[in-house]
């Protein structure tokens, strides 16, 4: 089965935007599970734009599914997320100042960093993930780091996907298999939709995550939350 988590990032900026704590990413994190999302994921920004510390440690009493936590591996948010214990941590090569991740991690570049990096999480018992771009060669590398999992970074897909959809998918579907071949977990995630997802999903094998917020969100506004989350739900089966 193909986990759904749900980036919650978008609630966050929405209570920024006005300050206060209205809309909560707290009733935000607990009413996603409620409506079946398996899996809740954040991403603390050091500018904290979004998604702020606090959140973090508010969040984690009362996720029963599993937390994801993504950034930049930072002394700070290694930390931060050995000291929360997230169940698992997704990392990104983002700068401080980056609007969104836009690209996976260099894995042959910077192995030595990334292998002492998920070593401490692995010491703490959190699974680690890399957001990968789908190349051969970074599958490869990501498998040296001892990560348990890669992120495949699916805007490429996404973007592709309305001209040549097979064509879109098809580098995915050789890295799933890569991966899965090297004993990595496959998670995906950025810029998929539910115009784009069940067409993945039926592509693109050995899938155990997708992490979608931006489209979901934005989808909720019209349909409500509940009923998004279960659309997303129906693409995955």
């Amino acid at each position: 089965m193909t986990r759904l988590s749900v980036n919650i990032n978008k609630i966050a900026t929405l209570r920024n935007s006005r300050g206060g704590t209205t809309p909560s990413v707290l009733e935000a994190a607990i009413n996603c599970q409620n409506f079946g999302a398996q899996g809740i994921t954040i991403h603390p920004r050091p500018d904290e734009r979004h998604i702020r510390k606090q959140d973090v440690f508010d969040i984690k009493p009362y996720i029963t599914t599993e937390l994801n936590i993504e950034g930049y591996p930072s002394e700070d948010f290694i930390k931060m997320v050995i000291e929360v214990k997230a169940d698992q941590v997704t990392l990104v090569p983002d700068t401080h100042d980056q609007l969104t991740s836009d690209h996976g991690w260099d894995t042959i570049q910077h192995l030595s960093f990334l292998k002492e990096v998920i070593a401490r999480f692995k010491a703490a018992g959190i699974r680690t993930s890399i957001f990968v771009d789908p190349d051969m060669e970074m599958i490869e590398g990501a498998k040296e780091t001892g990560t348990d999992r890669i992120e495949l970074y699916t805007e490429p897909f996404a973007k592709m996907y309305p001209v040549d959809p097979i064509k879109a998918v098809a580098p995915f579907k050789e890295s799933a298999n890569l991966a899965h071949k090297l004993g990595l977990g496959i998670n995906a995630g950025h810029d998929l939709s539910l115009k784009n997802l069940r067409f993945f999903y039926d592509h693109v094998p050995f899938l155990d995550e997708v992490s979608i917020g931006h489209a979901l969100i934005a989808d909720a506004l019209y349909l409500g939350l509940r009923n998004t989350i279960q659309e997303y739900l129906s693409c995955l089966k």
